[in-house]
């Protein structure tokens, strides 16, 4: 019996990757270096017999804070910033503008204000998040971004989160500003809506509603935030300036039932400035716990008496030294301690001491302007007490820390619209007069976000062309240009809670060169789909579509194959759905001999891809990638599925044929020799590709966090996606592939990004209606010069990218970021994307 030739093609090239796959795959992962490499190769041997499998408890607590989006965190380990986690159900499914304000109420509001986890996505730490900013981008879309990936080289390194984004079809910053935050049956915001409808026009405006708000808060709402004593020139671990001063064991949260401290010290003035006389220290019950004069180390030139009430009788006798207090200060205070003070970053710099939790009083009781309350007058007007009088020779520290704390704790205890509403004339100097009875009845209150978030004392603004925005004009910032705008938010002294920014040069510049636009993104997609296509031969004569596509599946999935027939010789275009599909098939079928005949597999030499390896590099080395592994099971049996015949490349076989040879087998089953190498035909059932026989094979190498399978209905899943824990599971893995081979599995780096189905779905081109259809199409197939209308926009990305990053770097740490491109809306739909970060301390 003589076989088909597609069966003599197949194990041709089972064989001829089995010889070469070693190589490959290490060029394969060129993001990851040498030394890596080979220090997981000495590590695969021990730990493909570990098991990586996470015990119950731990899997409990990871499934409940994913569930929850809030975990809490022990004060004996390091602080967890605010992140965006999309679990895996809903990556790859594109997010509307009505689930992203989901988003950013949650991240605003939390669940303090009766706001639910969003539907798509968990905000984890939400309490962290200090502000929300959103870019919006007109005019671009997904596909662009990924067609100038290497330009927006912020973009792709900054935001660890990308979901494709439905275009609106209403204004996005309207819809942000406008859309109604959803009632609960939680009570903060009833009582935010009928506090404020109820709050004078003149207190709305207060110095202090505009700072905290009117609702009472536990503590840690009034702790200075990093930033905010950067800005003030506090002393912080790490700035210049303090490089000597000492730090307290103070952990890295606090809670509302934190203990809080009254410091105040005494100073004298020195050769060498203030340096620190007395220091004193009450608990929250107000008692003294410690109270040291202090000897400064240099010569004295003026005591300070009237202030500090000390006197050179007094410091003759001591020995202590600053070093003795800042020991027994660290000894007595506790971890979570929260210090409270009077202009307390004085304090702090005379006891050359780092404290990252403190409350300034002369900041909760604020004044127009940035000027401050002084200590005595706070104390005379709130606690009716009198301090730092005539009678006394200078102040007294026990005192005044005692003062502070008792001011602090009123403060937190009473609210801030109380403190307001109960000293406005004694302390802020005017009056609200009633209002008439015969006025009109408030009005409904407004569950706008942009009004709610205002109702609360936040700040809201919006920066960028003029249009009919759904905020007040007060809050909203004309320009002309998006460099203008970038400028204009960067010298603001204070970032706004929610700001909302439009960038459209991108817009205006597309609509210049084409109105239509439709062209523009045909030529996009086109590049975009060439990053998947290889040209492949010269084949055998006679050699048909089906054999090739039969070869070349084995790499992933083919959308469509072009036989290319010269005069002289057959060659074949593929289209993969896939990078990795591409990328594989060029690693192992270039220079594979097929039926007698070597073929050469390689990419389209366009213009446009002359950088494609660099683009490769970079997607593979994706933060979303580095983890990830690409792998495909061969079919272990050639016989199942392969319709076998007598005529082999359209002739009849012949035992005599040059490179084939037929013999018998005790089985009775056929035997062939290809190219020398024997191979053996039997009829075993085809091997399916399933998640549990994926993470058992793999989990050898790492543990395993997840396995896609991409698949289509009614179809067996041809290739998987493996996440590992760590990268360090990947680079193993790749180490390994003779391992693989053995158990007929192909790998290649991650390049697909994990929220896309598919490459080629993404790059797929529009459907013109232009009625010179086919002429459209054969202008899109000579692309393989670039334009410079291209290059233009290329060097308008990399510039709108270096905005951003400009822009990113301005924003406080804890700032929810969110880049929108907004898609094109036409006729024909081209998403968006929408991609997320939490900025972190740097």
């Amino acid at each position: 019996m003589m076989l088909h030739k597609e069966a003599v093609c197949f194990r041709c090239a089972l064989k001829y990757i089995h010889r070469n796959i070693t190589l490959n795959m290490e060029s394969s992962s060129s993001s990851s270096s040498a030394a890596a490499e080979s220090a997981a190769v000495a590590t695969c041997n021990k730990r493909k017999r570990q098991n990586f499998a996470t015990t119950p408890h731990k899997e409990a607590k990871r499934l409940k804070t994913v569930q929850n989006g809030e975990e809490t965190v022990e004060c004996e380990r390091p602080s967890r910033s605010p992140r965006i986690s999309v679990p895996l159900d809903r990556l790859q499914q594109p997010i509307t503008a009505n689930e992203l304000t989901e988003l950013l109420h949650y991240a605003a509001l939390g669940k303090t204000g009766g706001i639910k986890q969003p539907s798509w996505c968990r905000l984890l730490h939400q309490k962290k998040v200090k502000a929300v900013n959103v870019v919006i981008v007109e005019g671009l879309t997904q596909s662009h971004f990924y067609k100038h990936y290497l330009t927006l080289r912020h973009l792709r390194t900054n935001y660890t989160t990308r979901i494709t984004f439905t275009p609106p079809s209403t204004d996005l910053a309207s819809e942000i500003f406008g859309h109604k935050v959803p009632q609960s049956d939680c009570p903060s915001l009833s009582q935010t809506h009928n506090g404020n409808s109820e709050l004078h026009k003149a207190l709305r405006i207060h110095p202090v509603i505009t700072k905290f708000g009117t609702q009472k808060k536990g503590l840690t709402a009034y702790v200075l935030s990093q930033e905010e004593m950067i800005k003030r020139h506090y002393p912080v671990k790490g700035m210049p300036g303090f490089e000597e001063f000492v730090c307290t064991d103070g952990v890295d949260c606090v809670t509302d039932s934190s203990p809080l401290y009254g410091l105040d010290c005494e100073m004298c003035l020195t050769e060498k400035g203030n340096e620190l006389a007395r220091v004193s220290l009450v608990d929250s019950e107000g008692n003294c716990v410690l109270d040291e004069l202090v000897k400064p180390q240099n010569r004295i030139l003026n005591y300070l008496t009237r202030f500090s009430g000390i006197t050179a009788a007094m410091l003759r006798p001591i020995t202590t030294t600053l070093r003795d207090v800042q020991v027994k200060l660290r000894s007595l205070l506790p971890s979570d301690a929260v210090l409270v003070g009077h202009s307390i970053n004085n304090d702090l710099v005379a006891l050359k001491l780092i404290h990252q939790h403190v409350i300034d009083t002369s900041l909760l009781y604020r004044r127009e302007f940035g000027q401050r309350f002084k200590l005595k007058v706070l104390a005379q007007t709130v606690l009716e007490r009198q301090i730092q009088t005539e009678e006394q020779k200078g102040h007294n520290p026990i005192e005044d820390a005692v003062a502070a704390l008792e001011l602090a704790q009123y403060f937190i205890k009473t609210g801030p619209r109380q403190v307001v509403e109960l000293h406005l004339k004694e302390l802020w100097g005017y009056t609200i007069e009633e209002e008439s009875t015969d006025c009109e009845p408030a009005p409904t209150p407004s569950h706008r976000f942009a009004d709610i978030l205002q109702m609360l004392g936040q700040s809201v603004a919006f920066l960028g062309k003029r249009s009919d925005i759904a905020l007040d004009l007060s809050n909203q910032q004309w320009h002309i240009s998006d460099k203008e705008l970038l400028a204009s938010f960067r010298r603001q002294t204070k970032c706004p809670f929610l700001s909302v920014l439009q960038f459209s040069s991108l817009s205006d510049h597309l609509k210049k060169c084409d109105p239509q636009q439709e062209h523009q993104y045909q030529r996009v997609c086109a590049n975009l789909r060439d990053m998947c296509v290889v040209f492949a031969g010269p084949f055998p004569a006679g050699f048909s579509e089906k054999e090739v596509r039969r070869l070349f599946r084995c790499c992933g999935p083919v959308r469509k194959i072009q036989m290319l027939h010269t005069t002289v010789r057959v060659h074949a275009e593929v289209e993969f759905e896939l990078l990795e599909g591409a990328m594989l098939a060029l690693k192992t079928f270039n220079g594979l001999n097929v039926q007698g005949q070597s073929i050469k597999v390689q990419r389209p030499v366009y213009e446009s891809m002359l950088d494609l390896d660099l683009t490769l590099d970079a997607l593979m080395c994706d933060s979303a990638n580095t983890s990830q592994l690409y792998a495909v099971k061969l079919n272990p049996s050639v016989a199942e599925g392969i319709h076998i015949s007598a005529r082999v490349n359209g002739h009849m076989s012949d035992p005599k044929c040059s490179g084939i040879t037929a013999v018998k087998t005790a089985n009775g089953l056929p035997s062939v020799k290809v190219n020398g190498q024997q191979l053996k035909l039997t009829t075993t059932t085809k091997s399916k590709l399933c998640e549990e026989a994926v993470r058992e094979t793999f989990g050898h190498f790492g543990a395993v966090e997840r396995v896609i399978l991409p698949v289509k209905p009614g179809k067996h899943a041809r290739c998987a996606y493996i996440k590992f824990e760590s990268s360090e599971g990947r680079h193993v893995a790749l180490s390994s592939s003779e391992d693989l081979w053995k158990e007929n599995y192909l790998v290649s780096p991650c390049l697909t990004p994990p929220h896309l189905p598919s490459w080629v779905a993404m790059a797929t081109p529009i459907t013109t209606v232009d009625p010179d259809r086919e002429a459209a199409v054969e202008e899109e197939k000579t692309h393989m010069h670039t334009t410079s209308q291209e290059q233009e926009m290329d060097l308008m990305m990399g510039k709108l990218d270096r905005r951003l990053g400009k822009l990113f770097r301005s924003l406080p740490e804890g700032t929810l970021s969110v880049v929108v491109m907004l898609g094109h809306t036409s006729a024909h739909h081209l998403p968006g994307l929408c991609l997320m970060e939490v900025k972190q301390a740097s």
